[in-house]
């Protein structure tokens, strides 16, 4: 295997990788959100303090 080949193997597995990862955090926070959602209080509502 050449250097030319090994560095582009290495480029396309290591940004498939991070991809992939990125991925999977962004499942987890999805998966999160809907398990626990927000709650709303009433200051959301009105604007909170100082609020014109």
């Amino acid at each position: 295997m050449s250097t030319t080949t090994f560095g582009l193997t290495l480029l396309i597995v290591g940004m498939g990788g991070t991809l992939v990862t990125l991925a999977v955090i962004a499942g987890c926070l999805r998966l999160l959100t809907k398990l626990f959602p927000a709650e709303n209080s009433d200051s959301d509502r009105s604007g909170g303090p100082g609020h014109a």
